[in-house]
């Protein structure tokens, strides 16, 4: 079953931001802030939003691939598993 994330009023995160920001490394879970009883923004450890990006990155250059396969063109496919294990190990774009 999925963990429930952490949710913190704006108010809260105003008057103890340290103390979110705390939660969040310590715990490696996205904190959701709320305004006004909804859903505003995600708070995540750096560590997390870095790897998000390079999965999204990722997803990227496969979808263009995709692309570039059904239109006929392409890359070799060494170099393509090349910049991918580049961006796993979070290097380089």
């Amino acid at each position: 079953m999925a963990k429930v994330p952490a949710i913190i009023p704006i108010t809260d995160l105003r008057q103890d931001a340290a103390a979110a920001l705390k939660h969040v490394k310590s715990s490696r879970q996205p904190v959701v802030i709320t305004q006004r009883g909804r859903a505003a923004a995600v708070l995540v450890s750096m560590e997390t939003y870095e790897r998000s990006e390079r999965e999204r990155q990722l997803l990227h250059l496969l979808a263009r691939g995709e692309q570039e396969i059904t239109a006929g063109k392409g890359f070799d496919l060494d170099e393509v598993l090349a910049e991918a294990d580049a961006l796993l190990a979070g290097g380089p774009k």
